[in-house]
């Protein structure tokens, strides 16, 4: 969920399958002309057109991050969840413009909130409340949290979701793939359709706040031995599939530790990476969304908040085996054991021409490095990204590489890649090798 600024102003969600389609086909459809445009343009000049300079103009920027910000549901979420691609479907300039959408959730006007918890709670709601800010402090893709406190006392966050999510994923997702592959943003010859059902299917269990409550019971148990974390208790009497309702947690961003002592901040990425270890290995439950506001600290007790437990994946015995097995190959050095533990993974198949699978394994050494040394590794100061990216770069050039590893797998690595990147803000310097070495 992202913190609103006061400028941020209500927008209708569309709730029809048909008024989203109609948005959707508009943005398509603009999309579409601007590049045809631009390229005739270019051409005119005597120029070849390229796809990254059709992608990359300010028209096409604005519109997809304005028209998905304005649907919300799943069309937003997955733009969101495709801005944190590798190169392995998108290419990079495409990834640039869908990362704006991460900060782009607009609210839902008063009026409509109302509809909402009126069909959730009935008509009389409000005589529950001595309290309820109708301008909600967080809004994202699928909804909006709000603060309240009942006539008992309780002070709660409720997140209300948006009209219509539920009953438009499908259709969003077909629309969005369809987007995906008439204009070409899609690698040639890729094949979408497994990591969009897998997206449909994660959307389908985030829109269900009832299966959201599970998993925050869930892990409540699971972290109950830990005084580290803290997550908010269920308020179940005004839980819904739609309605939300969590005890409030006064607490601030991990950001704001940006200026604290070394040691704070070493401990707090210490600790939500051995949270990933121990979702991969240990619990075989992770969930699967690093944006960073799910990530909070509580000052009066120095614990970390975790919040939204709506993307949470089973890990099957199978799939934590393969990746001990690669861990284990990756801090002996041992290439041919990597090679046939990512070849197992699905990270490049048979069928990947050689050069290719060199160049992902050496890209993976690379991220192994900081990870087989002993001494702390300084992700304040590590270029690793800049490396990755740049060594990458061929690949994200090569527009008939089609293959691309399960989605499970691509799931890991969006958690693995924003705890990474919450490391960073926090210039925090850890000792990887010891913390996989009770994994081994």
């Amino acid at each position: 969920m992202n913190k609103l600024e006061d400028s941020d102003r209500p927008w209708p969600v569309p709730t029809g399958r048909a008024a989203r389609l109609l948005q959707l086909g508009g943005m398509t459809t603009g999309v579409l002309g601007g590049m045809v445009a631009q390229g005739a343009a270019q051409l005119a000049r005597g120029t070849r057109p390229r796809l990254p300079d059709l992608l990359l103009t300010p028209a096409t920027a604005s519109r997809i991050t304005r028209d998905l910000g304005q649907l919300r549901g799943a069309a937003m979420k997955l733009g969101q969840m495709l801005s944190m691609d590798s190169g392995m479907v998108l290419p990079a300039e495409m990834t640039t413009i869908l990362s704006a959408l991460r900060n782009e959730a607009r609210h839902m006007p008063p009026a409509q909130l109302r509809d909402v918890l009126d069909r959730e709670w009935g008509t009389g709601w409000r005589r529950r409340f001595s309290r309820f800010d109708v301008r909600p402090f967080a809004a994202a893709s699928i909804g909006q949290v709000h603060r309240a406190r009942t006539l008992d006392g309780r002070d709660l966050a409720i997140k209300v979701q948006y009209p219509g999510v539920k009953d438009s994923i499908d259709s969003d997702i077909d629309n969005l793939g369809m987007l995906l592959r008439m204009a070409g943003m899609a690698r040639r010859g890729i094949d979408l359709a497994p990591m969009l059902q897998a997206a449909r299917d994660q959307l389908h269990q985030e829109a269900d706040y009832q299966t959201e409550a599970q998993h925050l019971l869930g892990f409540r148990a699971l972290l109950r031995d830990t005084d580290i974390f803290r997550l908010p208790a269920l308020h179940a009497d005004l839980s819904t599939s739609r309605v939300l309702a969590m005890e409030y947690v006064d607490s601030q961003p991990l950001e704001a530790l940006a200026d604290a002592p070394q040691a704070r901040r070493d401990g707090v990425a210490q600790a939500l990476i051995e949270l990933v270890l121990r979702e991969l290995f240990g619990f075989r439950l992770m969930q699967t969304d690093p944006n960073l506001a799910n990530y909070r600290f509580d000052p009066q007790s120095n614990r970390i908040v975790l919040l939204d437990f709506g993307a949470v994946m089973p890990i099957e015995a199978a799939m934590a085996q393969d990746f001990r097995h690669l861990m284990n190959a990756a801090l002996e050095s041992d290439p041919h054991a990597t090679h046939a533990a990512m070849l197992g993974i699905g990270y490049f198949g048979t069928e990947t021409p050689p050069a290719h699978q060199r160049l992902i394994l050496q890209m993976f050494d690379t991220a192994m490095a900081p990870l087989r040394q002993q001494t702390p590794f300084d992700f304040g100061s590590a270029d690793l990204i800049t490396r990755l990216r740049d060594m990458g770069k061929p690949l994200g050039n090569e527009r008939d590489l089609t293959h691309v590893p399960p989605p499970a797998t691509l799931f890991l690595h969006r958690k693995i890649g924003g705890i990474y990147l919450m490391a960073a803000r926090l210039r925090a310097r850890v000792a990887l090798r010891p913390l996989l070495e009770k994994y081994r």
